[in-house]
């Protein structure tokens, strides 16, 4: 195990000279709020699993209207000019919107929403924040997929976040089939930290949102997790929804099926794991990426 640096107290090191497995310090389901949507089941599966999910957290009246929602922001001209939509390196088609929860208004009610507030307050047993929220697009024939990665070693490296007291909630508007992209996942994943090798460069997110080549694992440390622990995909119909802590190692294959895969992406932070100076980056990535308004959400 790497010693954390004394100067910075980084207890996750990364983005150095080789990469390697680092035990978790933090817990996944933390202390400190007691009431909510999550059972006592879910949540010892969370903190076992790094994940657990939530069939027909949607209703199909409310999936139609995120569904026009998201197709309406996709077809504005002036949304996707903005540098808060990222296209697809190929075929130049919408592949995420990021700040979401600011950009509609439909979608900053859904943050606030009791199903999806008080369980993210559950988990990470206090207040929380947006971090991050974006609409992913992965169309048919050419919805391209996103490589294996731990979204903690990013915002930890690039981001300046200094714990993994995060949590994203994926919601599906889409029914995720096995063969349509749909997200992967290692079980278990979510106790180790996996250091990754290799300089962050100026403005990454530039790139690294249509392809990530920076900050992802190498091939012995997936082999050996995927191994160990297994892979499972998140499947079900449109309406569900996916909680996972900000450390579970994830990703999804290219989408060649006619089916396009369409999800809501949410990541609440804990007041208390506020952002500060990036670790293993020159300068943070921008607000519509990382948030800095840490002012908790509230109903």
């Amino acid at each position: 195990m790497t010693v954390a640096d004394a100067s910075t107290r980084d207890h996750y090191p990364t983005r150095g000279n080789a990469s390697e497995l680092i035990e978790r310090r933090d817990p996944t389901v933390w202390p400190g709020v007691d009431s909510g949507p999550a059972s006592r089941a879910e949540l010892a599966a969370h903190a076992d699993r790094g994940f657990h999910s939530v069939e027909g957290l949607l209703s199909p009246a409310e999936v139609q209207a995120y569904w026009h929602e998201l197709d309406r922001l996709t077809r504005d001209p002036e949304v996707r000019a903005d540098e808060r939509t990222v296209v697809e390196k190929s075929s130049d088609q919408v592949r995420s919107i990021f700040d979401v929860h600011k950009i509609s208004g439909p979608l900053g009610e859904l943050v606030r929403d009791p199903r999806v507030l008080d369980r993210a307050r559950q988990i990470l047993g206090s207040d929380v924040y947006v971090h991050q929220s974006r609409i992913n697009y992965m169309p048919g024939f050419e919805g391209n997929g996103f490589y294996w990665h731990s979204d903690f070693e990013t915002w930890h490296a690039e981001d300046g976040m200094p714990a993994p007291r995060a949590v994203s909630i994926s919601i599906a508007l889409t029914d995720n089939y096995p063969f349509n992209g749909g997200l992967m996942i290692i079980p278990g994943s979510h106790r180790r930290f996996i250091s990754c090798a290799g300089e962050t460069p100026q403005r990454n997110y530039r790139s690294s949102l249509k392809e990530q080549e920076v900050g992802v694992p190498s091939h012995d440390d997936i082999t050996k997790l995927a191994y160990e622990c297994g892979i499972e995909q998140f499947t079900g119909s449109a309406g569900s929804a996916l909680w996972f802590d900000s450390n579970c190692l994830h990703g999804s294959g290219n989408n060649i099926t006619p089916f396009p895969r369409s999800n809501i992406f949410v990541v609440f932070n804990s007041v208390h794991n506020t952002l500060v100076e990036p670790y293993a980056a020159v300068e943070p990535r921008p607000e519509f990426i990382a948030a800095h308004d840490f002012t908790p959400v509230t109903r």
